[in-house]
């Protein structure tokens, strides 16, 4: 089954240099690799060009803001400067202005890093003019290839952001589809990779892609403000106009993308001056099984529930216990927003904060969002008082200027209140777990959730979405189903919930999928054996650690199968999971260094449920033969000897 000849098994300016107008020069990442050139193009607008070892990735491509009352003319170059977009990275600041007699000024800047290129455009604040008022963008992603991608298309702006990462190619996008983020492409040469996002969101809607009228790439369309949607952005003229960054990551190798942190890099710096009390960690958790628990009488959102849940967590090693939706009241009425500053009659939530206290659990509480409406201040400082670690914040379903904002006002007053965050039915990530460090997790990702109603999560889509959503931080999917099954006899239900991959599979999730939370998908039920025993596959859920000091991409085809190794201190682990497909793969074992490892091993056993548990040795350098079930997967600990 495995076969080694050992083991079977911040923004600064460093120079100022003005060129001539019109003249543009290329910036190159620090190892040469990649190449971003900015221009004004001769219609007079912006325009980017992308090359990676030598070869054009991205074409001339337009990069521009569309003013809703008073569109920005011609522009001409005023001048450059060499900029340090981010660590490890170069780049420049090219200034422009209109040429007609007072012609407003726009910049672009540009960043290069060894992992991709980005840009963002900035408009300077005009004191006493008419407010900002942005219909959209003009910038686009040009190429004449008609590259194979994988891709979230959305009916309508207002949507979960959950969906499939489906094959689609470039040339066959529509020019009103909405492509959420990322958009991941193959551009057919060896293995060259690249993936479409976007960073650093502040006072600014966020966009989606769409196809071209002419079909030769993608436009960046900007999210409609709620309220007028014919717009997507006003700001008072006083106020500094900044786009995110627009980001192109690029690999070599498509399973390479899972080390990109260029979202993470060209973030706000966070926010936050004591991250002490911010704690990463793995959670019990209720709602995906039902609340079950056999052995309680009435089982269900009530106290003996909760601490049973409590115990598991403890017993377990668990951080935190994460308590869902229906533990405070609703005075309204079901459907409408909970009064999350009164718990539901008999929940008593100070005294289960100090029963996880002596078990060495936290807990963290659901709310929805618009119970938040008004009174964040009032909400967080009640549950800082009782005792809350984090919160759970849904049903927000929405990425427009005045949802960016929320975003900020709820993670700057949750940190104020050293409360932790999890936000879901949120947009994808866009690097604010870097500007605040307490927003450890969010959705934004169909997860093992899916599974109590719908036959989606499939091991393909586990696949695709390693490629894609995985690529640009972090996604609370809820790994760990443990009532495996085959997708022939598999049947959406709740409680007790299936899912279509082996137990080998969901424990490989755990690397493959970034998440400083991870919550448990299943009942403590789920985790024993009948009589009382650890089930096969916690072991590994135990020891698995939800942060990580380096991750590599190591083997993998796109949108097939694909193994990840991190490492948390001197160990490594690594996931490696398939689609329906059974196969055979190889792994290189390059990231060990040198010298002999130990290594234990959880891989397919002869059904869904069962583990194929072992330890041996291996050497670094050398490759490691896995043989993965069909839906299957396999997770490995290594430790030098």
């Amino acid at each position: 089954m495995l076969r080694t000849s050992a083991f079977a098994l911040g923004l600064a300016i460093v120079s100022s240099s003005c060129t001539q107008p019109g003249q543009s020069t290329a910036g190159l990442s620090p190892d040469g690799a990649i190449g971003i050139t900015a221009g004004i193009s001769p219609a007079g607008a912006f325009q980017v060009v992308i090359r990676h070892r030598g070869k054009t990735l991205v074409a001339p491509s337009p990069a521009g803001i569309m003013l809703a009352d008073r569109p920005f003319r011609a522009l001409a170059e005023t001048a450059r400067e060499t900029i340090v977009p981010a660590t490890g990275c170069t780049g420049e600041r090219v200034s422009a202005r209109e040429t007609v007699q007072n012609g407003r000024q726009l910049i672009l800047e540009t960043s290069a890093c060894n992992d991709g290129a980005a840009f963002r455009l900035v408009a300077p604040a005009r004191p006493g003019a008419d407010p900002w008022r942005i219909a959209g963008e003009s910038t686009r992603f040009v190429t004449a290839r008609n590259d194979a991608c994988l891709g979230v298309r959305h009916a309508k702006f207002f949507n979960s952001h959950e969906g499939d990462y489906r094959p689609v190619r470039l040339q066959g996008l529509k020019h009103d589809d909405l492509l959420d983020l990322p958009l991941t492409c193959a551009t057919g040469t060896a293995g060259e990779t690249y993936a479409l996002t976007e960073s650093n969101i502040e006072h600014y809607a966020a966009a989606y892609l769409t196809g071209t009228a002419a079909g030769d790439g993608v436009s960046v369309r900007l999210t409609p403000r709620a309220d007028d949607d014919r717009l997507a952005v006003v700001l008072p003229a006083e106020q500094q106009v900044t786009t995110p960054w627009r980001i192109v990551m690029i690999a070599d190798r498509p399973e390479q993308l899972v080390e990109n942190r260029m979202v993470q890099r060209l973030a706000a710096p966070s926010r936050i001056a004591d991250t002490t009390w911010i704690k990463p960690g793995k959670a019990a958790w209720g709602w995906w099984s039902g609340l079950l628990a056999p052995d309680i009488p009435n089982a269900g959102h009530n106290m003996a529930t909760y601490r049973r849940y409590i115990d598991f967590a403890g017993r377990m090693g668990l951080r935190y216990y994460v308590i869902d939706q229906g533990w405070a009241s609703r005075p309204t009425g079901e459907g409408q927003p909970a009064d999350v500053l009164t718990p539901s009659d008999g929940i008593d939530v100070p005294q289960l904060v100090e029963y996880a206290r002596r078990r060495g659990v936290r807990i963290w509480l659901w709310t929805d969002w618009k119970s938040l409406d008004g009174r964040l201040d009032a909400v967080l400082a009640q549950w800082q008082a009782w005792g809350v670690a984090g919160m759970k914040v849904d049903f927000i379903y929405r990425q427009d200027q005045a949802v960016v904002g929320f975003y900020h006002r709820l993670l700057a007053t949750a940190a104020r209140h050293r409360v932790l965050v999890n936000i879901h039915a949120a947009f994808v990530p866009r690097g604010l777990e870097t500007t605040y460090p307490n927003f450890l997790t969010q959705e934004g990702v169909m997860g093992n959730e899916y599974n109590r109603w719908s036959r989606k999560v499939t091991a393909g889509y586990d696949v695709r979405a390693a490629y894609t959503r995985a690529t640009i931080g972090p996604m609370d999917y809820t790994p760990g189903g443990f009532r495996n099954v085959t997708p022939a006899a598999f049947s959406p239900q709740a409680p007790a919930p299936e899912v279509m991959t082996t137990r080998a599979h969901q424990l490989a999730l755990f690397v493959l999928y970034p998440s400083p939370l991870t919550s448990l998908a299943d009942a403590p039920v789920a985790y024993r054996t009948a009589d009382g025993r650890w089930a096969p596959g916690v072991s590994f859920l135990r020891m698995v650690p939800t942060t990580w000091d380096e991750t590599r991409g190591i083997a993998g085809s796109l949108g097939q199968w694909i193994a990840v190794t991190r490492r948390k201190g001197s160990r490594w682990y690594l996931g490696a999971i398939t689609d329906g497909t059974a196969r055979t793969v190889s792994l290189p074992l390059g990231f060990l260094g040198s010298g002999r490892w130990t290594v234990r091993a959880w891989a397919d056993g002869a059904s869904p449920t069962s583990i194929d548990e072992r330890t041996g040795e291996v050497n670094a350098g050398g490759r490691l033969s896995v043989t993965l079930a069909a839906n299957g997967g396999a997770a490995f600990m290594f430790e030098q000897r």
